[in-house]
């Protein structure tokens, strides 16, 4: 996650089709440690916004909680589909969140969080979330203080700052003080999976083919000089996690948008376990370990 994926636009939004395959073979996962701290290790019911092809959501699974994905986009969510079968999945935004009032414990949101309408979606989240329940934010940098990374954002990248990805979480009136932690790990990147992960951004992905060939073609050569080992190239990632729990609550509707899971597809039959309608009482949380770690906040 770097300036090219920051810019909030439709057509940039919706580019995230045409490359879903790129992205589910190339994009990387998330730290386990980095899941625990954004959700908590207590069992929880999750809902996660922009969950993509799963890669954030195979880790909350595996930890024991109760997820529902949900997607903008259909061809995203066909890879979660074959990637976790069991996961209740709906098409849905942040801006209308296919999910009861107070229902979740946590909702969740993996580089998505910049595509929001961010005063619209704070409110929805909030209308789903429990009585103090968690807004968890997460996203993946690429660690270009390494010369062969640095050399690949500059190939990459727009040339513009990004924002400050966080700053409409911390300046809201509903949600109160953002605590954040920093992790770091590796990918091991073939030449192929190098070429997809640059064809998964939504910067690439926008344009005209012959830009977007001159760019993988000098990605390719980039790899040909620093990726002669016999474990290819080790990308370094630094990922940031935010996590605010809401304080100031509006009162929620009594009727919501039903819930509808995505089954090949398509969506057809309301989420079992959640309501179509109406309030829910959601299941007590176990309060997360408390975190002595030192708070890295996040001030790009």
């Amino acid at each position: 996650m770097t300036g090219e994926d920051s810019i909030r636009t439709p057509e940039r939004a919706r580019s995230f089709a045409k490359v879903a395959d790129a992205y589910d073979r190339a994009r990387p996962g998330y730290p386990a440690e980095a899941a625990e701290w954004l959700v908590g290790s207590g069992r929880s019911r999750v809902l996660e916004l922009g969950a993509g092809t799963g890669l954030l959501t195979e880790r909350l699974v595996a930890a024991g909680h109760d997820v529902l994905a949900t997607d903008p986009l259909p061809e995203m969510l066909a890879h979660l589909r074959r990637r976790l079968p069991d996961v209740p999945a709906a098409v849905g935004t942040a801006e209308s969140i296919p999910a009861p009032s107070r229902s979740m414990d946590v909702v969740v949101s993996a580089e998505s969080f910049h595509w929001f309408d961010h005063e619209r979606a704070l409110a929805e989240i909030s209308r789903v979330l429990r009585p103090g329940g968690v807004l968890a934010l997460v996203w993946n940098f690429r660690d270009e203080s390494i010369p062969w990374v640095r050399k690949l954002g500059r190939i990459i990248n727009p040339e513009l700052d990004p924002p400050d990805l966080v700053d409409p979480l911390r300046t809201s009136e509903i949600f109160g003080f953002v605590e954040s932690r920093e992790f770091a790990f590796y990918q091991s990147l073939g030449r192929p999976e190098l070429l997809d992960l640059v064809r998964s951004r939504s910067y690439i992905a926008a344009m005209e083919d012959p830009e977007r060939e001159d760019v993988l073609g000098r990605v390719g050569a980039l790899y040909d000089d620093y990726g002669r080992g016999p474990d290819g190239m080790q990308l370094r990632y630094l990922t940031r996690c935010y996590r605010s729990a809401v304080t100031n609550q509006p009162p929620a509707p009594v009727v919501v948008t039903p819930v509808r899971e995505l089954t090949d597809g398509e969506p057809t039959q309301a989420v079992p376990g959640l309501p179509a309608t109406g309030h829910t009482e959601a299941p007590r949380r176990e309060s997360p370990p408390e975190d002595t770690g030192t708070l890295l906040i996040d001030f790009k």
